[in-house]
């Protein structure tokens, strides 16, 4: 299938795979505050951004334009899993005797079974366009690390993944599906970086967390001329290519409902919820629709609820620009939930914006709570979450338990939890 734009008006769609990214920021009236240089405290240009990143993904980063043309080589490997369904979750309504019409956008259908792959193919093919051979990244959950070790794959490109050392030692089935892929993966912090080192010198037993990892693999990137650096999350770039999750679902639900009334995403580094909601947005910037959008971060990693609005380093070590930002600083680690890919101290910046709008919402869920509310998801609709994805999933049941709407509500399953299920059992017997 494919998604057809007209030209004169690239917001008639019909269902199928978007043709074009969409970008919110060029649509919002007070634009999203820039990045700026660690260094001098200017603002980052295109010249400060070469040393790791490909000129298609920084042109992207500071585009001002609504809509971005989807290269036809990702657009044929996201062939592969795209238009992802969005199910309505009937005995999941059922279960929770509402009458609210709740609707699941699945994107545990990709290959690496998560949303991470719509920019993994995307930074891939950017970079190989650039001819580069070798990228460095890190990883919570090991998500982002399987899925830019698959696209890595799909162009050529060497994979070197620095996991958080949480994940690493309780997800070991991620780390076989990087290296299956044929990526060569590292537990963080390691003493293979200066900063790892220093890290470890600090902390030996430190658990870890997305910022020291983010340094251990910018540090390596940084340093060698033949590698350039891939971020799963947070960047202008990474929220631009989830935009086709939130473009399938409007385009889907418009066939059988008049719009949603409340969207529900998980949110850490906020790729995932952006990517989801940003076209939701664009619905109600528009008239068309005036959805409420609700942002489900882990209690034990709540910036969005308990961070602050400020510029902050998106790592530890402080080799990454300054981000305006809601941040728990960049010094915070987290206790090693199993929701690893929401371990982040910081949030989007784009989605930071949309908050501070008055957008988006934020809501902290346990993660007693969240994986309460996955088991009951998956007794009912056979659909096991990824531990990310079962945030999403409380928030929605505690806001229909309090409602009782007949509104629309769509909840973004970011992936599937197949490979997280010593998790599932830790819960099952009241481990946690």
């Amino acid at each position: 299938m494919t998604m057809n734009v007209d030209a004169t008006n690239p917001e008639l769609v019909t269902v199928g795979v978007p043709t074009h990214w969409y970008n919110l920021a060029a649509e919002l009236e007070t634009p999203i505050p820039p990045h700026m240089h660690p260094g001098t405290k200017e603002p980052v240009g295109p010249d400060d951004l070469v040393a790791l990143f490909p000129g298609g993904l920084i042109a992207q980063e500071v585009s001002t334009e609504p809509y971005i043309e989807i290269p036809e080589p990702v657009r044929e490997i996201y062939r592969m899993w795209r238009p992802s369904p969005l199910i309505r979750a009937r005995r999941f309504e059922e279960a929770l005797n509402t009458k609210a019409r709740i609707y699941v956008k699945y994107e545990g259908v990709s290959p690496v079974g998560s949303h991470k792959t719509n920019s993994a193919v995307a930074q891939a093919y950017y970079n190989s366009v650039d001819g580069v051979r070798k990228l460095t990244t890190e990883t919570g959950a090991g998500q982002w690390g399987s899925a830019l070790a698959f696209a890595g794959a799909q162009f050529g490109i060497d994979i070197e993944v620095w996991q958080v050392r949480a994940s690493y030692d309780s997800k070991p089935y991620r780390g076989h599906l990087i290296r299956t892929y044929g990526g060569t993966l590292h537990p963080s912090p390691s003493d293979l970086t200066e900063s790892g080192r220093a890290m470890l010198a600090k902390d030996p037993n430190t658990t870890g967390s997305l910022g020291m990892a983010v340094s251990e693999a910018v540090e390596v990137a940084a340093a060698d001329p033949d590698a350039r650096y891939a971020l799963g999350s947070v960047l202008n770039h990474v929220v631009l290519h989830q935009s086709v999750i939130g473009q399938e679902a409007v385009a889907q639900l418009n066939e059988i409902e008049s719009g949603a009334d409340v969207v529900f995403g998980c949110a850490g580094g906020g790729s995932n919820l952006a990517g989801l909601s940003f076209p939701f947005l664009r619905e109600k910037i528009h008239g068309r629709s005036n959805p409420r959008v609700v942002a489900a971060e882990p209690a034990a990693c709540p910036s969005i609820t308990q961070g602050e609005y400020r510029y902050d380093h998106g790592d530890v070590a402080g080799l990454t620009p300054l981000l305006k930002m809601h941040t728990l600083g960049m010094d915070f680690v987290p206790d090693p939930i199993h929701a690893g890919g929401l371990r982040y101290h910081g949030m989007a910046p784009a989605l930071s914006h949309t908050v501070e709008l008055g957008l988006v919402e934020g809501v902290a869920i346990s993660q007693h709570d969240a994986f309460s509310a996955g088991v009951q998801f998956a007794r009912t609709q056979g659909i096991v979450p990824a531990p990310e994805s079962t945030h999403a999933i409380a928030a929605c049941a505690a806001h229909v338990a309090d409602s009782d709407k007949e509104e629309v509500v769509v909840i973004g399953l970011s992936g599937h939890g197949q490979l997280d299920l010593p998790a599932y059992a830790e819960f099952l017997d009241g481990k946690f």
